[in-house]
């Protein structure tokens, strides 16, 4: 078999970390990103109160109920950032001169597929790099990209954000695309601390597309998380059997229910799991338990809702230079975009 060389966008001092997984997919070597680490997991089980981390939810059926729930007439986040993009896209494209994009958190790049178009219309070249944990999505996006997109480069990262946009060469011109109000995940310490790594791994020539949902009625946001077809329950309790199979525990859905509030504090949707019944969770790996009292949660998955305006100013902060901001006709939803100012 040919081996693949390793993709000129990877910065320099970070190739020898690299290794081609399959043909177009490059990974670290070493890492097990199927694995999700034991520590992560327990650590915040035991917090007070409990939570998890959001990016457990994406084993392979987590990968596939969210694809589903995208195509929720309820959830109105895909189709309305889509539709900004497909109107925008060119504008967008003209305005970060680049030659390549990468796009966080990239699952199957539908979205994308606009600002592909754009930069093959406009500069007839160019290289896509989304980095996901999912390597089905990888695929995807690759078999995708190599039968509609034939004339641009595809270089699938599957690692984590961090270890994907840290590892990009400076010297490459790049627009980041982070859609999907993915950043509505971060909690209030994990946004701050993300922006300033990402800023700092952007080069001088380099731009960020941000996909950000706005604050609106909270009937219309609570009914998005919570549809009528159950399959945000589905997605959001899978978390546990994703963990049993990793941790040998013996979390058991069948004794847990679903709950979402809007937290008009903190200006975020919350997505619990909640015992329905006291039961005790045991971790035989690292000989430990918990009593999962009755009516007691664990918060799973956090989406915080923005004010626009707000969160550019923000952003200012960690160099990066609000360029201009698309919206919907109903200003439900906005894309924002940044170049890095160095």
């Amino acid at each position: 078999m040919r081996k693949e060389s390793l993709p000129s966008i990877i910065a320099p001092q970070q190739r020898a970390r690299w290794k081609n997984d399959r043909d177009g997919i490059w990974t670290l070597d070493g890492a097990f990103l199927d694995a999700i680490p034991t520590r992560s997991i327990l650590t915040t089980l035991w917090d007070q109160p409990r939570w998890l981390e959001a990016y457990h939810l994406y084993d392979q059926r987590g990968s596939e109920l969210f694809e589903q729930i995208c195509e929720l007439p309820e959830y109105y986040l895909t189709r309305t950032e889509n539709s900004i993009l497909e109107a925008e896209a060119a504008t967008i494209i003209a305005a970060a001169p680049v030659e390549c994009i990468v796009e966080l958190g990239a699952g199957y790049s539908k979205k994308t597929i606009h600002l592909l178009t754009e930069q093959l219309r406009q500069r007839h070249k160019g290289i896509f790099a989304p980095i996901d944990v999912s390597r089905s999505g990888l695929l995807a996006s690759r078999d995708a990209l190599k039968r509609d997109f034939p004339r641009l480069e595809f270089h699938g990262l599957h690692a984590r954000y961090e270890e994907g946009f840290t590892s990009i060469d400076q010297a490459v011109p790049t627009l980041f695309v982070f859609l999907g109000s993915t950043i509505g995940n971060f909690n209030h310490s994990e946004l701050p601390r993300f922006f300033k790594n990402f800023s700092q791994a952007m080069g001088p020539d380099d731009y960020l597309l941000l996909g950000a949902d706005r604050l609106k009625d909270v009937a219309v946001l609570e009914k998005a998380y919570d549809d009528s077809q159950g399959l945000t329950a589905q997605f959001i309790l899978n978390v546990f059997i994703h963990i049993n199979r990793l941790l040998d525990s013996n979390f058991n859905t069948e004794k847990m229910r679903y709950h979402a509030q809007f937290n008009s504090e903190w200006q975020q949707i919350e997505m619990y799991a909640v015992a329905a019944e006291t039961h005790e969770v045991h971790f035989p790996n690292v000989e430990t338990s918990f009593n999962w009292k009755r009516d007691e949660r664990i918060l799973v998955e956090i989406s915080r809702k923005f004010d626009s305006l707000r969160l550019q100013e923000q952003l200012r902060f960690f160099d990066l230079t609000p360029v201009d901001h698309f919206t919907d006709p109903d200003e439900w939803f906005s894309v924002l975009l940044f170049k890095k100012q160095c």
